[in-house]
């Protein structure tokens, strides 16, 4: 065990010192050394009672004794001084491009690496946060800066240096922390008295049912001296016109917006801009609503009942998101027999409700083996027609009657159905297959039947019964007998309409030969029909990777296709989209804003990418403020400098225990630390020098006791 005794000194030479201490290595343990003192000092003590001979050489004699016992020694150390390490934390989140921020930000940045890296004794760090590139949606500073000094002890600490414009949120809130990290001052990139305007989202829905109208609450924040001040407020619906209305700042506003389809909705709340403001960014807010169906609202309509009559109807009614009208025609006007009219229970058909008042009020009409029967007469074919155009969906299913001169090609249906039929009807065994483009096509793609892909040898069961029909437009998805088309799908006007030849679908529910995939089949068919995004075969799909943006489409019409890319600041540029090997048409573009980005093709399908949060944290309060650094600063021994009164202030290296600021220049703490690269011990009584001292006390001791009488 070493006792320390005397510090030591030594001559700083550069970056080796000699350092010489005084110090204390006993040659047993201290506790038994000390219960030896006590036995001394009792005896002693008896002794000085009793007699007082030779008192003095004893003292000397017991104070050698225990001298030697604790053993002084010389040590001599080697000492490598180390250096500190001072950080330079550099804030570059997107509120430092605003105005001569950052320019500002680079100056002094120039300038304290030409000062700081001239000095031998200190090692510079410097760390841009968020990294090059990174888009984040608030500025966090000290993660990056506590992995930077997470191998830097806390006496190597010089201090930390933070380029910023004071909008940090993960300040450390811990008092007791704050001297960790040695002092840290804070480099101010803005102005003093900044102006500023922003439009705050308090309350909006995440989701709207689609047709209906949702709340959302904001306000409108400016300086205190300009509140209650009217000003504009424009909202922007990405599909529709804009509208603009009066607010006055700082009070809370509510307004309803409708929500128009299902899936993304982006609503778009934009407050006039004030001037002089720093930024205009934070005049708007992007509201992301997901529109959803109450209930899809479905109107079938089956012509004479058959065997497969009931697979539409199951299909339809087992989806509890489904509203069902069923109409079977059971008795024609035509038909002859004996009952007297009112002994019928059966309903009028209601065709001026259903085709001319309600038409719009269904999202799905399906004709099941319809043939003109002279109940709906042919102005309401016209009604379907114009229902399609503006973004219905028609899905007929055809039976024999379509081959023949009662089929309901010969009405105004002719303008939209993709088929012609020929007037020939099939009636032999035959498989379904999937065309070509079948194959690719999202409706049809990858669909499993008892556990296997079925895109290239379908083990499906056999249809009995198809209607000839040559196809006129659309995309023929599957083939039926003699490689004739069996399942058309066709875009009408901002519409859809899908034509199945053959009413044998209702085989494959039955499990005849194995049965098939008929559920998923008529399930994605109808999908398309609704235009759910992931069945579309021309839809744009936009996804989001860190600050990465892929866009890409299926389409398999174009070997490229030209988008119309909008920035959140309202720029807008034309992107390529190029055929991969994967069959997609694709682009990668690398985000360097916050905000919503929005995508349109040729043929007006929008999609939109968000990067970061709708309305980030760091795009509001973004004045230059030193009120979120201040309490570190303080509790540090710091302090905040302004670069627009002092673009590059002076920095000094400054012993431990004193205040690191002045006037015009920012302090570093020397800590003067280092490494042991040598040890000499030396004892200053070697055991026989000791011995013989002891030796010669004892004898000069017993002499003298016995010479006094």
């Amino acid at each position: 065990m070493c006792l320390s005794f005397l510090s030591g000194w030594g001559n700083r030479m550069d970056k080796l010192d000699t350092s010489i201490a005084l110090h204390f290595a006993p040659v047993m343990p201290v506790s038994w050394l000390v219960a030896a003192g006590i036995c001394g000092a009792a005896l002693l003590i008896i002794h000085a009672l009793s007699t007082r001979r030779a008192l003095i050489p004893r003292l000397l004699t017991f104070g050698l004794f225990i001298l030697a016992l604790i053993n002084p020694s010389i040590l001599e150390q080697q000492r490598e001084a180390v250096k500190d390490v001072a950080v330079i934390l550099v804030d570059q989140s997107q509120s430092q491009k605003m105005g001569q921020r950052q320019e500002r930000t680079e100056t002094a940045l120039a300038a304290l690496k030409s000062d700081l890296e001239k000095r031998s004794d200190l090692e510079v760090r410097i760390v841009k946060a968020p990294a090059d590139k990174t888009i984040t949606k608030d500025t966090r500073l000290f993660d990056a800066l506590d992995t930077t000094l997470a191998d830097v002890p806390a006496k190597r600490r010089a201090g930390v240096i933070i380029l910023t414009d004071g909008q940090i949120h993960d300040v450390p809130q811990d008092i007791s922390q704050y001297e960790k990290y040695g002092p840290v001052h804070g480099l101010l990139s803005g102005e003093k008295n900044e102006r500023d305007r922003e439009l705050v989202v308090l309350n909006a829905p995440a989701y709207g049912i689609v047709g209906q109208p949702i709340k959302i609450q904001y306000k409108v924040e400016d300086s205190p001296d300009n509140k209650g001040e009217t000003v504009s407020v424009t909202l922007k619906r990405h599909d529709g016109k804009p509208d603009v209305f009066f607010v006055p700042t700082g009070e809370e506003q509510e307004i309803e917006v409708n929500i128009d389809h299902a899936g993304q909705n982006i609503v778009e709340l934009s407050a006039q801009a004030m001037p002089g403001e720093i930024t205009e960014t934070n005049n708007r807010a992007a509201l992301l609503v997901n529109g959803v169906r109450d209930r899809l609202r479905v109107l079938l309509v089956s012509g004479q009942p058959h065997a497969g009559g009931r697979t539409w109807r199951d299909l339809l009614t087992s989806d509890p998101g489904v509203d069902l009208v069923h109409f079977t025609i059971l008795r024609e006007p035509d038909k002859l027999d004996n009952t007297p009219q009112n002994e019928l229970s059966l309903i009028a058909f209601p065709f001026r409700e259903l085709f001319e008042i309600k038409l719009y009020d269904f999202d799905l009409i399906v004709f099941d083996r319809y043939r003109l029967n002279r109940i709906l007469p042919n102005n309401y074919f016209d009604n379907i027609v114009r229902y399609v155009q503006e973004g219905g969906a028609l899905l007929e299913a055809s039976g024999p009657s379509f081959a023949s001169q009662d089929s309901v090609y010969y009405t105004s249906l002719m303008s939209i159905l993709p088929g012609v039929p020929t007037g020939a009807v099939l009636r032999k065994s035959f498989v379904p297959v999937l065309t070509d483009v079948g194959k690719k096509h999202p409706v049809t793609k990858d669909i499993y039947w008892n556990g296997a892909l079925q895109n290239e040898n379908p083990n499906w069961g056999h249809w009995l019964r198809q209607v000839v029909i040559k196809k006129e437009n659309g995309e023929t998805l599957m083939d039926g007998a003699d490689g004739y088309p069996l399942l058309v799908l066709d875009r009408v006007g901002k519409g859809r309409v899908a034509q199945l030849s053959s009413d044998q679908i209702w085989l494959w529910s039955r499990g005849y030969e194995g049965g098939g995939p008929h559920a998923e089949l008529l399930r994605r068919t109808v999908h398309w029909l609704m235009k759910e995004p992931e069945l579309d075969e021309k839809a744009l799909d936009v996804r989001v990777e860190g600050n990465m943006i892929t866009v890409r489409s299926r389409n398999q019409a174009q070997k490229d296709m030209q988008v119309t890319m909008t920035t959140p600041d309202g720029k807008t540029q034309t992107i390529k989209l190029d055929r991969k090997s994967d069959g997609w048409i694709e682009t990668q573009i690398e985000a360097d804003q916050l905000g919503v980005y929005a995508f349109e093709d040729t043929e007006g399908q929008r999609r939109f990418a968000i990067i970061g949060e709708l309305n980030p944290p760091e795009l509001k309060g973004v004045k230059t403020t030193p009120d979120k650094l201040l309490p570190l600063t303080d509790g540090s021994k710091g302090s905040i400098k302004w670069l627009a009164d002092d673009p590059s202030p002076s920095v000094r290296l400054l012993p431990p225990g004193r205040s690191y600021a002045g006037h015009n220049w920012i302090g570093l703490r020397q800590n003067g630390d280092f490494n042991v690269s040598g040890v000499k011990d030396t004892p200053l009584l070697p055991p026989w020098l000791a011995a013989l001292i002891l030796l010669g006390m004892a004898t000069f001791t017993w002499w003298r006791e016995g010479r006094i009488k």
